[in-house]
């Protein structure tokens, strides 16, 4: 073998000052099969967590099996002890208290647990042609052409007249029926085909077929309709008036499935953000007695500018902090001033098949690691929060020392486009914030894909935040 030639005084400096980010797969081999392994509790978890309720029944659970109690705000706790309150069934915080006082801050991990979707109207059900078919209303950021022939499940809640509260899931266990909105044969496609890309469906087509065959009676005017009707009664004890009283989305019917020879990838709808929620959750269970108090948050709304009462962009994170600060007597201004928060949130990895929206060198690739995105938002960074030299310097220097591997990222090209999220909410409490999470391919579509690597070192992250 021919002896390893000396490196030159320029390599040797190439390699002191310059940097790359390594793909995990080759620098450590034997990770692949514990990242394996920790995500097939992740694949569970979108399977059975395909709406914002759902994600929080399924937390709660967890939760509870690991020890947590519901808050109480006249208690007095004790490092270690672990506590949670949810929102209005559609989110989730939870906390372990930790060694220092909460005046000296808490360290704060906050994904959202909607995703892009298709909701029914409000008055969703009519027939045409014999057909009867639910109107919807996108919810989030979706590219509409990709929603048309695909499996979809129905999932929600009702509240009856008498106040019942039924759940609904439809689409989702072997041998149930599924629903899908129906798209031309390329045959007929002429004049769909010159239509632009975003409009190949169009809002008011994203039509869900529900039924095909009537209710036998000739004095009734739409009989495909009122059989479907039926069979709704019959299973859930409702009718059409009572649609008025329910959120019901549709989602991707497809189970989380691994993508590829080697199965490095998984393939599955929601990975934006339940990524970053399952891993946030596993280490904040995982976690026993910190340093500092944590702040897990599972929150809704995220897709829509986080609205609302379930969303970040409203009063019940900031009451939740100053609940726990009310248990130690610490003014909540000092709480908020000495915290730090990960805004738990994915990035677009870069996608080598469109490479043009993306520059290279600021753009996070899959089996690299959890990404560390400094800001977000669009255009001149607008809506976004831009974290301080401080706080990418103290976040990079916990990774570093818990040997979790990291990478930086943008969100594509500058004006390209852009996105934001939960983190100039927290940010305007006066809190240290920065995003981390998981790069995403088909960001948005209902079909995404997450390197399993990249799963494992947000959790790893996560972990290690909570630690330090």
């Amino acid at each position: 073998m021919a002896e390893e030639k000396e490196k030159s005084v320029g390599k040797k400096l190439e390699e002191e000052l310059t940097w790359k980010f390594p793909h995990i797969g080759q620098e450590a081999p034997q990770q692949v099969e514990e990242a394996a392994a920790f995500c097939e509790g992740y694949k569970e978890f979108l399977d059975k967590g395909k709406t914002e309720r759902e994600c929080v029944k399924l937390a709660v659970e967890l939760l509870v099996k690991a020890g947590y109690q519901e808050l109480d705000v006249t208690r007095q706790y004790q490092p270690g002890d672990k506590v949670y309150q949810v929102n209005r069934g559609k989110a989730l915080l939870m906390t372990t208290f930790g060694e220092k006082p909460l005046s000296e801050g808490v360290r704060i991990n906050g994904a959202h647990i909607d995703s892009p979707r298709l909701d029914l109207k409000p008055n969703p059900l009519y027939e045409k042609s014999d057909i009867a078919y639910f109107k919807t209303h996108y919810y989030g950021g979706i590219r509409k052409y990709q929603w048309g022939t695909v499996p979809l499940a129905m999932h929600g809640v009702v509240v009856k007249k008498n106040g019942e509260l039924v759940n609904i899931c439809i689409g989702e266990e072997a041998g149930d029926p599924v629903f899908c909105v129906s798209d031309l044969l390329p045959h007929l496609a002429a004049k769909q085909n010159e239509r632009k890309l975003s409009e190949g469906l169009r809002g008011e087509e994203l039509n869900i077929i529900v039924g095909s065959v009537p209710y036998v009676d000739d004095q009734v005017k739409e009989p495909v309709k009122l059989l479907a009707l039926k069979l709704l009664h019959d299973k859930y004890g409702i009718t059409e008036a009572d649609f008025f009283r329910a959120e019901i989305e549709m989602v991707p019917a497809q189970k989380a499935v691994d993508v590829g020879l080697d199965r490095s990838l998984i393939g599955a709808y929601g990975q934006d953000d339940r990524v970053c929620a399952y891993t946030a959750l596993m280490a904040e269970i995982e976690t026993v007695r910190p340093l500092h108090t944590t702040v897990t948050v599972l929150t809704d709304k995220e897709e829509i500018g986080s609205e609302g009462n379930t969303g970040m962009n409203s009063h019940y994170f900031s009451h939740y902090i100053e609940y726990l600060a009310q248990t130690q007597g610490a003014d909540p201004k000092a709480v908020y001033g000495n915290s730090m928060c990960l805004s738990a949130d994915v990035n677009a990895a870069y996608d080598p098949t469109f490479s043009e929206v993306f520059e290279a060198n600021n753009s996070s690739y899959v089996n690299k690691g959890c990404v560390l995105t400094k800001y977000t938002g669009a255009r001149g960074k607008s809506g976004a929060n831009d974290a301080s030299a401080e706080t990418m310097a103290k976040v990079i220097g916990i990774m570093e020392s818990e040997g979790v591997y990291w990478q930086a990222g943008e969100l594509g090209a500058v004006d390209q486009g852009g996105g934001g999220t939960i983190a100039k909410y927290v940010s305007h409490l006066n809190i240290d914030t920065v995003d981390l999470g998981v790069p995403i391919l088909s960001m948005h579509a209902p079909f995404e894909l997450a390197s399993k690597l990249d799963v494992y070192h947000t959790y790893k992250a996560f972990k290690a935040f909570y630690k330090n």
